[in-house]
């Protein structure tokens, strides 16, 4: 109940789900090091990974990161 009060105070739609918090565990990344690989904050990473949405350029700084090309973009964020 809480996050619909927040997701209805930022005007937030709908959570958006991906792949980041799968692929970051498999290559034994943490978030502190995959936040430093793709130049963002860890409060970033914990953000996407809860299905909230981002900017464009955060995408594609975390799928870099997570080491896929940017044509592979659906296998990180299936739904954006």
């Amino acid at each position: 109940m809480h996050n619909l009060i927040m997701f209805a105070i930022l005007g937030v739609k709908r959570m958006l789900p991906n792949h980041v918090k799968e692929i970051r565990e498999s290559l034994l990344l943490s978030k502190a090091e995959l936040a430093r690989k793709a130049d963002v904050s860890p409060l970033t990473i914990t953000r996407i990974e809860r299905g909230y949405p981002c900017r464009m350029e955060t995408m594609r700084k975390i799928i870099l990161a997570l080491g896929f090309k940017l044509t592979d973009k659906v296998d990180v964020f299936p739904e954006q």
